[in-house]
């Protein structure tokens, strides 16, 4: 029986999603990319009777960090992101929030390594780098549960913009190839925007693959 209770709201100026990864049996809650709308956040939050234990990004870009700092201090909880993703994270310039979005610039509490799993609300946590979004652009997999979050990096039937300073077109491909040989073809997949897929069904009719 999984335990995972997983719901989403949109947030901010380029409808970004927000992921609520909460276990069922201890109502712990991991928040996946607060990009925006504090109080949205915070209202879903109590919605599900959540206690968020930990924010997990999966690259820098603002769309999906201007929440993290007053979601990190609301509920006294640590940010982790790919330890590659440091830079993007501070610099205004290559977050994009330097282009009226206020400037922002976070440091993660706990930078992980590629491949590394985490213990998070009950849950076991690999960080998967797939650079090419970003530098640090990565997933969360759940393998118990089944689940992928993947930010920028694979959308249903498509990748990630990579003409953002430090895209790249190769790499991405090659993070999109490298998810698509490792993981069950029933993983579902939960993007950073838009619609879930699965594993499956990209290695079908991704035409990057």
């Amino acid at each position: 029986m999984k335990k995972l209770d997983l719901q989403k709201c949109i947030v901010g100026s380029v409808f970004t999603n927000c992921y609520f990864l909460k276990n069922k049996e201890t109502g712990e809650m991991l928040i996946v990319d607060p990009g925006d709308n504090a109080d949205k956040i915070e209202q879903k939050v109590l919605e599900m009777q959540g206690k968020p234990v930990a924010v997990l990004l999966t690259h820098g870009h603002f769309d999906h960090i201007l929440a993290a700092e007053e979601i990190k201090k609301k509920y006294n909880i640590p940010i982790y992101a790919c330890d590659k993703e440091e830079k993007t994270l501070l610099n205004p310039e290559i977050n994009l929030s330097a282009y009226g979005r206020g400037n922002c610039s976070i440091r993660a509490d706990r930078y992980l390594a590629d491949l590394q799993v985490v213990e998070l609300a009950g849950f076991s946590v690999q960080m998967i780098e797939t650079p090419g979004h970003t530098v640090g652009s990565c997933c969360y997999y759940l393998k118990d549960e089944g689940v992928l979050f993947s930010g920028d990096t694979v959308f249903r039937g498509s990748v990630g913009r990579t003409d953002f300073p430090e895209g790249s077109t190769s790499a991405i491909v090659h993070s999109l190839h490298r998810l698509l040989e490792a993981l069950p073809d029933d993983t579902e997949v939960y993007p950073g925007h838009d619609a879930s897929t699965t594993i499956g069904y990209e290695k079908r009719y991704n035409p990057f693959v």
